[in-house]
């Protein structure tokens, strides 16, 4: 399992393999006028013709602005955290200060953590940064009248308080050694968070107010302007202004960046093939820790049974789904725990791709093929429900390579494709759906607690253990891993979680996936340093714009 930690970034310059929808976009790409979509240039240097706006398009419409909803993700272009993400080679992001002077200390056991801030911080309405502004956006995110969806995140927070106004003290109800991982969310103004109101209610939602390098200017249905905020504290950014267009279908978004209309795109890594060097176009392929997998709900007849889970499991060729599905951008997994966790990771908690001992598996727990072919155990047909978003293609392959898999061994798998998750989240539960995780990938327990803990299991519908799985012993290994502070012990009970996960598995994990953008190669900039990416990505926060403060005129 160690071949699969390859360097861990590439950028890909893919021929012109071009069928279909996109022979006549790249017709028309050759004639798009480069300058067409943002004309202006930057005299940061003498001679440079770098410009100062871009227009970058993305699947999905940011729905708000709030760093209580975890639309702000940890790179976000409106707010700063405590801490930020800065690369490291081949593994986890490292953590960094940022708002913060220097990384929170914490007291002997780990229940104490004190914060100082920075100088000269202001925030994009004029006011200047306080602990206390630090204070109310902790303590509203785990204030119940708030509701908060980040509110799960920080179970462990008991209080948060300014002792001065440069110092936050966070007492937590229990020692959590990744404490730090926790502080990479956005600061909001105490003034934008009182009095507590539901989030939903909120007028950080649709006028945010942050301290980062860019502030909302516009926002519609179909676009979104930030401009530069010249108050930032970390110095004028290089690019003055950012667009982002919301284009939901896949192929009409690659049409328009083959077009000319954007100066880059996130797309579906089959779509890669697209885009040829010869039209100025480079593909840039980031590996990521965003897990996708087939949640399988515990309390369904067929796809809660232990044998099915571990047949499904067996059934799956996930080295295939790799060349395929994702056209060779991705990595097969077996569990939600990534290569780049290194010493936590344990190489040999995998599912072999083999058919033959899941229909083994199945003919032991007595679910014998019926004469379709289908499996029967006790009248009970070998069939259930998976659920995707339909408008994202990736999850579309993903869900129909499975359901052949599966078909394979005897098991009958429904597809049916949604086109809201406002529709998928009061099934879940309910019916299996193909799922991505990895949504904080900062530290084993942010990256795996959420997703395994039975403390989320109780309600139906919830992104938290959607498939309401339940097992004792990956209960306790995960609260050991949170609270012990060995690095050597903590390593060795992630290792020991793994290994009971495959003993008794909620998910059937079919691969890591690289996040897969195009840019265009006339935008006259230069200086992007890849990063390993979470479960979020797209043009606005993550991809080659995620350090667009940093970058520099070619």
């Amino acid at each position: 399992m160690d071949t699969l930690i390859r360097p861990p970034f590439s950028i890909r310059r893919r021929p012109a393999r071009i069928a279909g929808v996109l022979a006549a976009a790249v017709l028309l790409a050759g004639c798009a006028n480069p300058d067409a979509i943002s004309s202006s240039t930057s005299g940061a240097s003498s001679g440079s013709t770098a410009k100062t706006s871009l227009v970058l398009s993305d699947g999905y419409d940011t729905a708000t602005w709030n760093p209580l909803n975890g639309d702000a993700d940890y790179t976000s272009k409106v707010y700063d955290g405590l801490l930020r993400l800065a690369p490291a080679d081949g593994g986890e992001p490292t953590l960094v200060p940022n708002l913060a002077t220097a990384l929170p200390q914490a007291n002997a056991d780990a229940t104490r953590w004190t914060v100082t801030l920075r100088d000269g911080v202001t925030f994009h309405d004029g006011s200047p940064l306080t602990a206390a502004d630090v204070a109310a956006t902790y303590t509203t995110a785990i204030d119940p009248v708030a509701a908060a969806p980040v509110a799960s995140m920080y179970d462990m927070l008991d209080t948060v308080e300014a002792t001065d106004d440069k110092t936050v003290v966070f007492e937590l109800k229990e020692p959590y050694a990744a404490f730090a991982s926790k502080l990479l969310m956005g600061i909001a103004p105490a003034s934008a968070l009182q009095p507590v109101v539901p989030v939903e209610q909120s007028p950080l939602n649709t006028t945010p107010i942050g301290t980062g390098p860019y502030r909302l200017v516009f926002t519609g249905p179909d676009r979104t302007v930030l401009q530069a905020f010249d108050g930032y504290w970390g110095g004028p950014v290089p690019v003055r202004e950012i667009t982002i267009v919301n284009v939901t279908d896949d192929n009409t978004r690659v049409q328009r960046m083959l077009a000319g209309d954007f100066d880059g795109t996130v797309i579906p890594p089959q779509l890669a093939a697209g885009f040829p060097e010869s039209a100025g176009f480079t593909v840039v392929s980031n590996p990521s820790a965003d897990w996708r997998s087939v949640v399988l709900p515990a309390k369904d007849p067929v796809a809660g049974d232990p044998a099915v889970r571990q047949a499904l499991n067996r059934a799956v060729d996930r080295t295939a789904i790799v060349q395929t599905v994702l056209a060779g951008h991705g990595i097969a997994a077996s569990t939600p725990f990534s290569p780049v966790f290194r010493t936590y990771y344990d190489p040999a908690a995998e599912f072999a791709d083999d058919p033959d001992a899941a229909r083994s598996i199945l003919d032991q727990a007595g679910w014998v093929p019926g004469p379709d072919g289908i499996r029967v155990k006790d009248g009970q047909r070998a069939e259930f429900t998976l659920m995707y978003y339909a408008p994202e293609t990736l999850r579309r392959d993903l869900a129909t390579a499975f359901t052949g898999d599966a078909l394979g061994v005897g098991i009958s798998v429904r597809l049916v494709g949604l086109g809201s998750w406002d529709d998928i989240q009061p099934r879940l539960g309910t019916d299996a759906v193909i799922w991505g995780g990895g949504d904080t990938p900062y530290d084993p327990d942010s990256n795996l607690y959420r997703m395994l803990s039975s403390s989320f299991a109780g309600q139906a519908g919830s992104y938290d253990n959607p498939g309401q799985y339940v097992d004792p012993t990956v209960d306790a290994l995960l609260a050991q891993g949170r609270s012990t502070l060995d690095p050597a012990a903590r390593a060795q009970l992630y290792r020991q979680l793994q290994q009971a996960y495959v003993a008794d598995p909620a998910f059937v994990v079919l691969a890591f996936i690289d996040h897969v953008y195009v840019v265009r190669n006339d935008t006259g900039w230069t200086g992007t340093t890849p990063i390993l990416e979470p479960h979020a990505h797209g043009v606005l926060s993550w991809g080659p714009w995620w350090n667009i403060t940093d970058w520099s005129p070619a």
